[in-house]
C-alpha cells in the first residue's frame, strides 16, 4: 500500500494512502471531538455521516474549515487541530446543537457518560448563547428500550448499528431539516417495529436519545414492603462487567462484592442464575439428544438444526423474521425464565409461601430480559415468574443510591440451594459458552463415557460465525456458532435454504455475547474489552470444583425431589415453552402505554 506524509501539529507523520486526518490524529495521539464518528474495528464497520462537524479541522492552502472524518490524508498536508478558529467553529457548532437540546442533566442516566456532556465540557462551554426551537417529540417506552428523540443529535449510529450490523432494520432516519429524527417505519412506537430488543443501539447512543427502560423504583418499593420475600438472581456476564462502574480494569470478576452489595441493599436472598443455567442444560441437552436421535434414525418430522433458546433478542428475531423457523428453536426457557419457575414453584413450597409473595429480581447484562420477563406465558395466573428484570448498568446505579462503598466490600458467597452452578454455568455468558457447556453434559449422557477432557476449545472465539465438529464416540455433532445478528442472519438463511450443514446452532444477539450485553457497562464495540470478560469466566469455570452441569448435586437434588426427569411431563411444564406471532406482545404492550 502507498505511504504518504503530512504534518499534524507541527508533528509529522506517515499514513496509508486513504487514511482520514481524524484516524492519522489518533494514531499520533492527538484526539480529535467527533459526536457522529463511530468506528467498531473488530466488527469492521464504521458510521461516518460526517453530520455533526465537530471534528472540523484547519488544512493550509483551504479556505473553509474541512471535516477530519471525512476529509483523506494527502502528500505534504499541512493540518492545525486546535487553531482559533478550529476551536470557535466547534464551540459554535456544540452551542447550536445544544439550543435543541434539553437541558435535564441532573435528571438523565447518562449523566457522567455523556459523549455530548463531555465535549461540551471540553469546550469549555457554560451558557447557551442561542436559543433555539425546542423539539416536541413524544417519548417511546417499549418494554425495553425507551425512545426520546428530543435527545437525538442525528449522529445515526445506531442506524448503523441496527441495520448494518444487526440487520434488524428497525431504525431510519424520517423527515428533513428541524423536523429530522431516527424513527421506525412509518413512525410506529418501537414496540410496534421489528425491534428485537438487544439494545445495542442504545449501546452506540452518545446522548441517551436511547436508553435501557428504568425499573430501579419497583426494585426498592419491593425491597421496602415487608410482606414479600425478595430474591435476586444474578446473569454469570454481569459478574466480569459491574466493577467497570466502579473503576476496576475490565474483566474483573467482581462476584463476592456484588453477593455482598445485594445483601446491603436488602434482598432475602442472592441467587445465581448459574444454577438456572446448569438446569437450562439438563433442559436443552436431552431435547437436543431426542431431537439428534429422531433425526438419525430417518424421522423427517423433527426440526434440525435444533436452534439455543437462552437469548431472547434472538428468540425475539426468529419470531419477527424468520417466524417459519419458531420450530427450530429449543423449546427449553432461557436461564433467566427457569430460575424464576423454580423459585416460585419448588423454593416458594419450601419456605412454605404463596408464589404472589416471592418477587424474583434478575439482574442480567441484557435489555430484551425486561421484555422476556414480560412476556404472557411466563407467568401464572397473571403473576410473572420474574417481577423484575434490571440490567447490568441499572444495578450499579442501585449500589450508589444506597451509598454502598462497593471496593470495600468483603466477598461473600452465593445462597443454597438455587445459588450452587458449575463452570459449564459460568461461560454462558460469553458466545460459545452455552453450547460447550451443552456438550459437556449431552456427550456424557449419550455415551455413558466420562469426558477425557473438558474444554472444547475448539467452540470459543470472537469470529462472527464459527463451526465445529464435535464426535460423539461415533457420532460426529456438528456444531454454527453466531454471534451477532447479522452473522446469525447468514446462518438462518443457510437453515431456511435447507443448506444448513449443521446439527445445533448457537445464537446470541450482542458482540460476544451477553458480556457485550446492551445493559452492560459501555464497551463502544473493543473487542479487546470482550476478550477480558470472556477470559475471566473461563478462568472461573476452570477454578470450579464441578464444572459439568449434570454433576451439580443441587440440580440432582432438584429432579430428585420435584422435578423428575429431564423433559419430563413437570419438567416440560415448569421448564418449556413456545413462540408465537410477535403481534399479540405487541399489541398487549401498546395497549398497557396507552393506559399508563
Amino acid at each position: 500500500m502507498e505511504k504518504i506524509k503530512l504534518t499534524i501539529d507541527n508533528r509529522e507523520v506517515e499514513v496509508l494512502k486513504g487514511t482520514t486526518i481524524l484516524d492519522a490524529a489518533k494514531s499520533m495521539g492527538i484526539r480529535i471531538p467527533t459526536l457522529c464518528h463511530m468506528k467498531l474495528e473488530d466488527l469492521n464497520y464504521e458510521n461516518n455521516p460526517g453530520a455533526c462537524r465537530i471534528c472540523v479541522v484547519e488544512i493550509e492552502g483551504r479556505r473553509n474549515l474541512a471535516p477530519s472524518c471525512k476529509m483523506e490524508c494527502t502528500e505534504g498536508m499541512v493540518v492545525r487541530t486546535h487553531t482559533p478558529r478550529v476551536m470557535n467553529a466547534r464551540k459554535t457548532v456544540m452551542e447550536l446543537i445544544l439550543s435543541n437540546h434539553p437541558a435535564g442533566c441532573l435528571t438523565c442516566s447518562s449523566n457522567g457518560y455523556c459523549e455530548l456532556q463531555t465535549i461540551a465540557h471540553d469546550l469549555g462551554i457554560r451558557e447557551i448563547r442561542y436559543q433555539g426551537e425546542q423539539s416536541t417529540f413524544e417519548i417511546d417506552r417499549s418494554p425495553s428500550i425507551v425512545r426520546n428523540m428530543n435527545k437525538c443529535i442525528m449522529c445515526r449510529r445506531c442506524e448503523t448499528m441496527c441495520n448494518s450490523i444487526q440487520t434488524v432494520g428497525a431504525l431510519t432516519a424520517v423527515h428533513r431539516g428541524f423536523n429530522a429524527a431516527v424513527s421506525t417505519a412509518f413512525e410506529r412506537d418501537i414496540a410496534g417495529s421489528t425491534c428485537s430488543y438487544c439494545g445495542q443501539c442504545v449501546s452506540v447512543c452518545p446522548v441517551n436519545a436511547l436508553s435501557g427502560r428504568n425499573t430501579q423504583q419497583p426494585v426498592l418499593d419491593a425491597l421496602a414492603d415487608p410482606t414479600k420475600i425478595v430474591i435476586a438472581q444474578t446473569a454469570p456476564a454481569v459478574r466480569t462487567a459491574l466493577g467497570r462502574d466502579f473503576g476496576c480494569e475490565p474483566g474483573t470478576l467482581v462476584t463476592g462484592k456484588m453477593v455482598s452489595a445485594l445483601r446491603q441493599l436488602g434482598f432475602d436472598y442472592v441467587f445465581d442464575t448459574d444454577f438456572a443455567a446448569d438446569l437450562t442444560i439438563m433442559e436443552e441437552g436431552t431435547e437436543l439428544l431426542q431431537r439428534l436421535g429422531k433425526y438419525l434414525s430417518g424421522d423427517q418430522e423433527v426440526k434440525i438444526p435444533m436452534m439455543t433458546s437462552c437469548c431472547p433478542g434472538w428468540v425475539s428475531f426468529v419470531e419477527q423474521h424468520f417466524p417459519e423457523l419458531r420450530d427450530n428453536l429449543s423449546t427449553a426457557k432461557s436461564p433467566q425464565q427457569m430460575f424464576g419457575a423454580i423459585a416460585k414453584s419448588y423454593f416458594a413450597e419450601k419456605l412454605g409461601v404463596d408464589r404472589k409473595n416471592v418477587v424474583v429480581v434478575s439482574i442480567m447484562p441484557c435489555l430484551a430480559k425486561k421484555y422476556e420477563a414480560s412476556r404472557p406465558e411466563f407467568a401464572v395466573e397473571g403473576n410473572p415468574d420474574v417481577d423484575i428484570s434490571i440490567y447490568t448498568r441499572e444495578l450499579a446505579r442501585l449500589i450508589r443510591y444506597a451509598n454502598i462503598n462497593f471496593n470495600e466490600l468483603p466477598d461473600s458467597d452465593f445462597d443454597h440451594p438455587l445459588g450452587e452452578s458449575t463452570g459449564a454455568g459460568v461461560i454462558f455468558g460469553t458466545t460459545g459458552g452455552v453450547i460447550e457447556a451443552a456438550c459437556r453434559t449431552a456427550y456424557e449422557l449419550y455415551t455413558r463415557k466420562p469426558l477425557e477432557k473438558i474444554e472444547f476449545k475448539e467452540l470459543r472465539g470472537l469470529e462472527g460465525i464459527r463451526s465445529g465438529t464435535i464426535n460423539f464416540d461415533g457420532v460426529p455433532v456438528k456444531i454454527g456458532i453466531a454471534h451477532g445478528l447479522g452473522n446469525a442472519r447468514k446462518l438462518v438463511e443457510e437453515v431456511k435454504s435447507g443448506k444448513s450443514p449443521y446439527h445445533v446452532i448457537e445464537v446470541m444477539a450482542c458482540p460476544g455475547g451477553c458480556i457485550g450485553g446492551g445493559g452492560q457497562p459501555f464497551h463502544q464495540g473493543r473487542m479487546d474489552v470482550l476478550r477480558k470478560r470472556a477470559a475471566a469466566l473461563y478462568n472461573e469455570d476452570e477454578n470450579k470444583p464441578i464444572r459439568k452441569s449434570h454433576e451439580n448435586p443441587y440440580i440432582q437434588q432438584l429432579y430428585k425431589e420435584y422435578l423428575g426427569e429431564p423433559c419430563g411431563p413437570k419438567a416440560h411444564k415448569l421448564l418449556h415453552t413456545h413462540y408465537f406471532d410477535r403481534k399479540e406482545v405487541v399489541n398487549m404492550f401498546l395497549e398497557t402505554d396507552k393506559n399508563e
